[in-house]
């Protein structure tokens, strides 16, 4: 157990040392403007040439700007214990049911995420099946999947709403669409790798005990594919959150985090802002630990190794 700790907690205080240190020079010029305008350090020079000046030159002529780079409202880049407090305040301290708590605007995206997801799966799952078994299918539907990846989705979800709305299809569904676009290429990639799995010996066993396509698929086919799948699962459940989040941004939406990061924005709340966005990897760590745990379980009572 110690040995898995404590690698990713060096990692994680090492992260967070080197964010701590990176406070200090990005929130350097309003530090020393907040210190100068309560009398508290005299700076030489007007705010033009403050301005042109580097972040580390600045805090180091200003030593006491170090401590107030840590505590102001609006920084540049919030230090750690700011985002864990906005974190603490808008989920233990925030009724679910307030546009003000993430958990209220998570459940939104989540929402979207999920069935996206499903949609991207099923999709994914029946195309992968459809290549292996018609080679046309293989020649020419396998490199459009390819080829719709390389259209970038911030370019893209603006469409795809725009078009549904226009028939009148609203609300999840849109968002929903756009994280299964995301989601739905890696089950394709991994399904096919997976039911081309089984060797050419045991294909020709089935078909010594004249085994039809149907046949094998659901006794060959699919059994080996499961480690494939559920590695695809994981990278797809990550990109339809990304999708759900990023079909909320060109709608204006009143919920959910892409909506809580717009706000953040508008109003120049960075702490908001890196609030939702670990938040949101929060969430999605949470999804990929949950298809991890149904994994060893499903490979376990498979037999085989998770």
């Amino acid at each position: 157990m110690l040995t898995r700790v404590l690698p990713v907690f060096v990692v994680v205080a090492a992260i967070t040392g080197l964010w701590y240190l990176a406070c200090i020079p990005m929130n350097a010029h309003q530090s020393v403007t907040d210190l100068e305008r309560a009398g508290e350090v005299v700076v030489p020079g007007g705010a033009a040439e403050r301005r042109d000046m580097a972040g580390v030159s600045l805090v180091l002529q200003n030593p006491a700007a170090v401590q107030a780079a840590f505590g102001q409202e609006r920084p540049r880049l919030p230090a750690p214990h700011q985002v864990g407090a906005e974190i603490w305040e808008t989920t233990a301290n925030k009724r679910i049911t307030s546009k003000r708590s993430l958990v209220y605007h998570g459940w939104i995206t989540l929402s979207a995420t999920l069935l996206g997801f499903a949609i991207g799966t099923v999709a994914g799952i029946a195309l992968a099946v459809g290549i292996v078994h018609v080679r046309a299918m293989d020649m020419s539907v396998m490199p459009w999947a390819i080829a719709s990846q390389t259209i970038p989705i911030l370019a893209i979800a603006p469409m795809i709403i725009v078009v549904l709305n226009s028939v009148g299809v609203q609300g999840l569904v849109p968002k929903a669409m756009i994280s299964a676009y995301l989601s739905f290429f890696p089950v394709v990639v991994g399904m096919v790798k997976g039911l081309r799995s089984p060797d050419r010996m045991q294909l020709d066993l089935l078909t010594t005990y004249s085994a039809t396509r149907a046949q094998t698929l659901w006794k060959l086919r699919l059994p080996a594919s499961m480690p494939y799948l559920f590695t695809s699962l994981k990278i797809g459940i990550a990109a339809s959150l990304v999708g759900a989040i990023v079909g909320e941004l060109p709608t204006g939406a009143a919920g959910g985090l892409g909506a809580r990061l717009l706000a953040g924005s508008y109003y120049g709340q960075t702490i908001q802002i890196w609030a939702a966005l670990f938040w949101a990897a929060i969430l999605a760590a949470t999804l990929v630990g949950l298809i991890g745990l149904i994994q060893r379980v499903t490979l376990n009572r498979m037999g085989m190794a998770a």
